[in-house]
């Protein structure tokens, strides 16, 4: 899946072009299999926290929507083409595969925050590549990207915790725990 450039006056040699045109498809199959992972927690999330997560998991679908036509854009800016197909997602992403035998709120955060973790990872690694290879619109492309996962990445994790700091749950089960220890037995 290397075909040829199309010709473009940008002033960027076609060997930079040719680069971040690979470079920015790679990441495109992430963010396809990121989009595709983000509306199947909102699918198939059960618990307590069902509406704050299926909506947060939809909200952020819609966020990787935009970095998945940005990041098209970018390739066919650069003279290439766009392989932004689920079957090139699938056979190209290097994304954790998302398990689909789970349901709980705690399930989906944990595997939501782990895509979305590997996801700012691998762009983050687009930057350096992006800005060692002179391309200085590319990089603040995959800047803007990496930004906007690490926040969706907070706004996940915060699911995952306590007032404390703690695991979710854990910081209830003490107080519980606490709560029992200075009860008065009824009788």
């Amino acid at each position: 899946m290397n075909p040829a450039l199309h010709p473009s006056k940008i002033d960027l040699s076609e060997a930079t072009r040719r680069e971040m045109a690979e470079l920015l498809n790679a990441r495109l199959a992430d963010a396809v299999d990121l989009l595709t992972q983000m509306k199947q927690a909102h699918w198939n999330v059960k618990g307590p926290s069902f509406i704050a997560l299926h909506e947060l998991f939809d909200t952020i679908h819609g966020e990787v929507l935009t970095h998945v036509d940005n990041l098209a854009e970018r390739v066919v800016t650069m003279g290439g083409v766009a392989f932004g197909t689920a079957a090139v997602a699938a056979h190209r992403s290097i994304l954790p595969t998302y398990p689909l035998d789970i349901s709980s709120g705690s399930d989906h955060v944990e595997a939501v925050s782990g895509a979305l973790a590997a996801f700012g990872g691998v762009i983050r690694r687009a930057i350096a590549a992006a800005g060692t290879a002179g391309d200085a619109d590319t990089e603040d492309l995959c800047v803007e990207i990496s930004r906007a996962v690490d926040k969706s990445l907070w706004l996940v994790e915060a699911h995952a915790q306590g007032g404390d700091g703690t695991p979710q749950g854990e910081e209830s089960r003490r107080q519980g725990d606490a709560r029992l220890a200075h009860s008065t037995p009824m009788v």
